[in-house]
């Protein structure tokens, strides 16, 4: 099986594994994970989702509570849980190390047994993360398999689901009825992808998985910033400098369970170090995806200067010599641990401000898992969020600076001026020692990210769905109907001189008596220059409506609604209004 695909909403853009998750809104991030994990059960592997839930963050996260309000955690963190199990039905599901709402979520009885279970009629099985199960109690909560039973062992003193558990069915406190539904989930995931009709797989294709990477990386690229530098085009004859990120090795990947080693090894591994269990994965991995030799490659008329970015003065020597400034910025992040600030490390926002004030032509390429503050914005001409690119990146990076390929990735995850626009500019505990208990109440509910954003009325840096393209895009004739949901169809137009892709969006930014933003749908769209293309959506209803935990059910308020479609969820081109009828469904 595989440990993957993970969905926790981008609550904390200083979380280490929000690298691992995919985004801050329920619909997106489920939508992304469910094409995943129907991808990998296909294979006849068993796919599983988590962390069921609110591991939205690191820091003492076996001690830590997450507080929310139950009808808001519907809407959000468990919404999204609740559309990948029915698109793509996992084999397992696996519990987060946290408490939610007092209870740890491998032995909570509301999460496992009502909602998951029993509202959502889910027919796998729940499994513990490596260490998390508490007690033998959990089994009756709904838990049916302890993993990692010898870190459990480390953490709580015993294992749970061994000599305790045979105990416990010994003396009648875990029914018989339980163990076998206990088995039966299991057995019924292996084989629900196959277990029966098992082939041996054929020897992987490497250059077909590295083709896919590369045109995983291509598409997931954010042109954040750009005042006319890039492209560059690839037969450019001047100096180029390029400075910092270890961008002559490689491209940096996260660290903790879910690192992987490349054929042939990594192109280096630093050291971070840390506290706790985790500690000994915390390591800067780098891919041997150089992005110096790549954009050497596709320029081959200019003259490279590489600069490794330590000394800010010699890289500004570097940078005047040059004609263009790339600046390739790191962050190590990863399992275990949260960040402290959204800075960059290593003195690197010092380096980029030397090196802008040497060279007007200078780009960003931030290499990082989260989001980063950048004071030096103002002062550099483009900036690239590349995020942890994997394993064809350095090839991808170069592709797209030098126009091969049209940038056309969106931000999945708001990126936030500083701390303070922030739900908690301080998180509780954030350095406290390994072990210490803590509690963070998610006291923005359900408006996570780009719903806080608006909810607050402030302005982020890079908006939820912001990312530029070198050609453009024009939006016209929204139509809209109601009824038990809304439909909404618009024609996209590139209106440039390049061919590209486009990522409309479909919004809710009003519901009756309240501003309520809300992300409806989306479509990629490739378009040749002057081509034409109508999009049609049709909004899940659950995103228009709330969750009421007296009725235990989702209800629609009549009346009438407002939708939106743009290019993010703050540049929005055209809207209507549509009514819709009350109604009450789901559970």
């Amino acid at each position: 099986m595989q440990l993957a695909g993970a969905i926790n909403l981008a609550r904390d853009p200083r979380n280490g594994r929000n690298f691992e998750y995919l985004s801050e809104d329920p619909l997106l991030s489920a939508t992304m994970a469910a094409e995943s994990i129907i991808g990998i059960q296909q294979q006849g592997v068993i796919a599983t989702t988590k962390h069921f839930s609110l591991n939205c963050n690191e820091t003492n996260r076996h001690w830590l509570d997450a507080v929310i309000d139950p009808d808001a955690h519907r809407e959000s963190d468990l919404l999204a849980f609740e559309i990948v199990i029915e698109r793509s039905q996992p084999g397992a599901v696996m519990a987060a190390y946290n408490k939610v709402n007092g209870d740890y979520a491998a032995g909570n009885d509301h999460l496992l047994n009502d909602v998951l279970k029993g509202a959502w009629g889910y027919r796998g099985w729940v499994m513990s993360d490596w260490g998390g199960t508490p007690s033998w109690e959990c089994a009756l909560a709904g838990l049916d398999q302890e993993c990692g039973a010898q870190i459990d062992a480390v953490l709580w003193q015993s294992e749970a689901f061994t000599d305790r558990l045979r105990a416990a069915y010994a003396d009648g406190n875990l029914p018989k009825g339980r163990l076998s539904d206990m088995v039966r989930r299991i057995l019924r995931s292996m084989f629900a992808v196959g277990i029966d009709r098992w082939k041996p797989a054929p020897a992987p294709d490497m250059n077909a998985h590295n083709e896919i990477a590369a045109q995983m990386a291509r598409q997931g690229i954010v042109l954040l910033q750009n005042r006319g530098l890039l492209p560059l085009a690839p037969e450019s004859a001047g100096r180029i400098a390029v400075i910092g990120g270890y961008a002559h090795l490689g491209v940096p990947a996260g660290y903790g369970s879910s690192a992987v080693t490349p054929p042939g090894g990594y192109a280096g591994v630093i050291p971070i170090g840390g506290s706790g269990l985790a500690a000994g994965l915390r390591n800067l991995y780098l891919l041997p995806s150089s992005p110096l030799s790549e954009l050497r490659k596709r320029l081959p008329n200019a003259q490279f200067e590489f600069d490794p970015g330590i000394n800010p003065a010699e890289a500004v020597l570097a940078a005047r010599r040059a004609d263009i400034a790339i600046v390739f910025a790191i962050r190590a992040e990863g399992e275990g641990f949260d960040s402290a600030d959204l800075s960059l490390p290593w003195g690197q926002d010092a380096l980029i401000a030397a090196v802008a004030s040497a060279n007007a032509n200078t780009v960003v390429v931030l290499e990082t898992g989260n989001p980063v503050t950048m004071p030096w914005r103002d002062s550099v001409n483009a900036i690239m969020q590349a995020w942890y690119p994997g394993q064809a990146g350095g090839q991808a990076v170069a592709e797209i600076v030098t126009g091969q390929v049209n940038p056309s990735g969106r931000l999945p995850i708001t990126f936030p001026v500083d701390l303070g626009q922030t739900p908690r500019s301080q998180p509780p505990e954030l350095g406290a020692p390994w072990g210490t208990s803590t509690t963070i109440h998610y006291t923005e509910g359900a408006d996570v990210g780009y719903r806080w954003f608006a909810s607050t009325n402030q302005t982020p840096m890079f908006a939820f769905g912001h990312g530029l393209s070198y050609t453009s895009f024009e939006y016209r004739d929204l139509v809209v109907t109601g009824g038990h949901t809304v439909h909404a169809s618009f024609s996209v137009t590139n209106t440039g001189d390049r061919s590209g892709a486009d990522v409309p969006q479909l919004y809710m930014i009003a519901a009756p008596g309240e501003s309520r933003l809300r992300l409806l749908g989306f479509e990629r769209v490739e378009l040749e220059p002057g081509q034409t293309r109508r999009v049609r959506i049709e909004a899940d209803p659950r995103l228009l409506a709330r969750y009421d935990g007296e009725a235990r059910s989702w209800r629609i308020e009549p009346g009438g609604y407002t939708v939106a479609v743009g290019a993010s969820a703050v540049a929005l081109k055209l809207a209507a209004k549509v009514k819709l009828a009350g109604r009450g469904f789901g559970r």
